[in-house]
């Protein structure tokens, strides 16, 4: 019995150390750090949110947004204090993650082996690799532990790479160089800590689609990403759907109350406090009024309206 307990043990370990080898996390991976997710998946593993809820969800403010997750339990899922290439323009995509380090030889070393198994690219620089990876409706983001000088990941080249690829851009907790070449790249965006015009040394990929840290926020692969000028948002997948709609009868819910305060039809404290209902009333008898302007379709707020209190 012992000896079986060993052996099984032994197991455990080396398959273990297997997966921590490689350089792209597998798919069963993901799908355990992904769990709470039941919907529909990616080759790779990563939860496969609607191009529906992407598009909805640039619509959600980032304080709509972090509000949601906070009732949640998620406290850490917010960035700020960026660079932006288009300041005035969100991005929304499913989150593709990316490790860097400062440089270690042997490390390094290893790395580039395991991509040699893992039949990635050996010409040129292992920050090409999570780039190849990356499909439509992709946002690459990468942990360069805010590295400037020399922590340059991409250039105007792998710019114009990453857009055909995924039609996004980039979240770096990190740099770029050619910034002014990056701003040309149509359709293309990035939140970054800097930029500088050196080229990447002395550092290193150490993981693709892996847990990563960007700033105060902790960042899985498969998350969903709302980017704006205010900030960065990262948010589970099992939640996305959730958070948008919430976050637009919210809206609908101020739309409302600021009209009503400003016909003076109610107090603030009636509009900040538990709805009456009366004002239920008039807040459902108000939504019919803007059927084509409501943000989801009836059926959703429908059930959304059953299981909320006001």
């Amino acid at each position: 019995m012992n000896r079986r307990i060993i052996l099984l043990a032994v197991f455990v370990i080396a398959s273990l150390l297997t997966y921590a080898q490689n350089v792209g996390s597998s798919p069963e991976y993901i799908k355990a750090l992904t769990a709470d997710w039941k919907g529909e998946r990616f080759a790779d593993g990563r939860p496969k949110v609607s191009d529906a809820i992407l598009a909805r969800l640039k619509n959600i403010s980032i304080e709509e947004a972090w509000g949601v997750l906070r009732n949640k339990g998620y406290m850490n899922q917010f960035e700020g204090e960026w660079t932006i290439i288009h300041p005035e323009e969100a991005m929304t995509g499913r989150v593709v993650t990316a490790q860097y380090m400062p440089l270690r030889p042997d490390l390094e070393k290893q790395v580039k082996e395991q991509g040699k198994a893992e039949k990635r690219a050996q010409q040129g620089g292992t920050n090409s690799w999570p780039i190849n990876s990356l499909i439509t409706g992709d946002v690459y983001v990468a942990d360069g532990y805010g590295k400037i000088a020399e922590g340059t990941l991409i250039g105007d080249n792998l710019g114009n790479s990453i857009y055909t690829k995924s039609e996004r851009g980039v979240i770096f907790y990190g740099s770029v160089r050619d910034q002014e070449g990056i701003t040309e790249i149509k359709g293309f965006n990035g939140w970054i800590k800097g930029s500088d015009p050196s080229f990447i040394a002395q550092m290193m990929l150490t993981s693709i689609n892996a847990p990563i840290r960007v700033g105060r926020a902790t960042v899985l692969p498969g998350d969903v990403v709302l980017a704006k000028k205010y900030g960065v948002i990262f948010i589970p997948a099992y939640l996305a759907e959730d958070l948008v709609i919430t976050s637009e009868v919210t809206a609908l819910r101020d739309a409302f109350g600021h009209q009503r305060l400003q016909e003076k039809k109610y107090l603030a404290g009636q509009i900040d406090s538990e709805w009456t209902e009366d004002i239920k009333k008039d807040f459902l008898n108000w939504l019919k009024s803007y059927p084509d302007k409501l943000p989801m379709t009836k059926e959703e707020l429908d059930n959304y309206l059953k299981e909320r209190n006001y």
